[in-house]
């Protein structure tokens, strides 16, 4: 991401259109990454010299600036100095404090010479590292960075794109891969429903304060969250923006921007520590039920439902949908719940944090609810796990072929011997 004041964006006929690059900018990109390259062991000051040259050739000095921000962070300033700069200060004011002050440039030699004198150094290395560590005088020491002229500029497009959501207030993405999108849309701890459009199913994307107010504190995870979007064959994005008090529409999709090399935030597996803990004692048990995570989207009336967990029978293709509701705003509790009730012919479990009180509720639409305080207790899930094994066992019995029926209640080994003409 860049910075707002490097943002270039077109708001012709009402829009909010990020000004991207085109291949032609390449050469731009490439002058930008040799003059870092050029400057390596020189000062801060002599590198944003040479930038500020560049800046004057070019028609927007917007653009060099947004290419330089990419790359100061693959870069590593360092101060140089042959002294501790905070300890050539101090020699120095209680030097020129001893010679009675500093108005001459005798004055300030006799200064810089009593102060030598008391860290054992010269004149000229005092002088050198009076003020090295301010942020001009450091030196760039190293720049580690996998960019060339191609990559940083895809790389400036995407963060120009993603710097353009931060003043979104609300999001709504089609992608051909929504399981990643909505994995992610959870682990930002962003809300979101889905609805299903002529064009696909579509996530409607926004911060919990939406429920109440329209805000733009949530532009910062729009703007990672696109990362994920981009990285899907084929997606669009719609974001509405409050531009000033002026709202517009930002439209994006797959081909405006890609996403090079590998995100460098890791993200964290699950979306909260009650998922996680609840996976990992779970899959640690040895029972007849596959614990699946995010599995296929439900339909849900005009919306779907992408349950957090789903069960697996191991001797029968059935499966179990299990959601875990956590500390969730009533208005969102209450929205959760119409699309509960808008699934038919599944089984769904529910475990809910025993503060929301929605058990009556979720019972009501036909579901199992489970109450949980902290952590999801393994054996309520076994024991709403039973009756389904209990139903499933009961079908495969009526299923069992006639030749494998006893035809009496009690036998022996060898009379089935005999029968069937084999050896006992």
């Amino acid at each position: 991401m860049l910075t707002k004041d490097l943002l270039r964006v077109s708001r012709a006929g009402g829009g909010y259109h990020p000004q991207f690059t085109d291949p032609d900018d390449e050469a731009l990109a490439s002058r930008v990454l040799g003059i870092y390259q050029g400057h390596v062991g020189e000062r801060r000051a002599d590198l944003e010299a040479a930038l500020t040259d560049l800046e004057r050739e070019v028609e927007d000095f917007k653009l060099v600036r947004g290419f330089a921000k990419l790359l100061e962070r693959e870069a590593t300033f360092q101060t140089r100095a042959p002294l501790k700069p905070q300890r050539a200060r101090t020699a120095a004011f209680e030097a020129a404090e001893s010679v009675g002050g500093v108005v001459s440039e005798g004055d300030r030699e006799a200064a810089l010479s009593a102060a030598a004198d008391r860290v054992g150094a010269t004149p000229d290395d005092v002088e050198a590292s009076l003020f090295a560590d301010r942020e001009t005088e450091q030196a760039l020491v190293a720049l580690e960075t996998d960019y060339d002229p191609e990559s940083l500029r895809e790389q400036y497009d995407l963060s120009l794109a993603q710097t353009a959501l931060f003043d979104a207030v609300e999001v709504q993405v089609r992608s051909s891969d929504p399981k990643a999108l909505v994995s992610a849309v959870k682990r930002l701890r962003l809300m979101y429903e889905i609805r299903r459009t002529d064009e696909g199913r579509e996530v409607v994307v926004t911060g919990p304060d939406a429920l109440f107010k329209r805000s733009r504190r949530y532009g910062t995870r729009f703007a990672r969250l696109l990362r994920t979007v981009a990285a899907a064959p084929e997606w669009h994005l719609e974001a509405t923006v409050d531009d000033r008090g002026t709202e517009r529409t930002l439209a994006l999709e797959d081909g405006d921007v890609t996403v090079p090399g590998t995100d460098p935030v890791a993200e964290p597996t699950f979306d909260s520590g009650v998922e996680s803990d609840f996976y990992a004692r779970f899959s640690a048990l040895d029972l007849e039920w596959n614990l699946i995570r995010e599995p296929e989207p439900l339909a849900a009336g005009e919306h779907v439902v992408i349950p957090d967990f789903a069960f697996d029978y191991e001797h029968a293709g059935f499966r179990v949908f299990f959601e875990i509701m956590g500390f969730w705003t009533p208005e969102y509790v209450e929205k959760k719940l119409s699309r509960f009730s808008d699934l038919e012919d599944v089984a769904f479990l529910v475990a809910y944090d025993e503060s929301l009180g929605v058990g009556e509720a979720i019972e009501a639409e036909g579901h199992r609810a489970i109450a949980y305080s902290g952590t999801v207790r393994l054996k309520d899930v076994r024991d709403a796990l039973r009756p389904y094994e209990s139903e499933l066992a009961a079908e495969r019995a009526e299923t069992v072929p006639d030749e494998l029926t006893p035809r009496a209640d009690v036998t022996t080994i060898g009379a089935l011997a005999d029968e069937y003409g084999v050896p006992e």
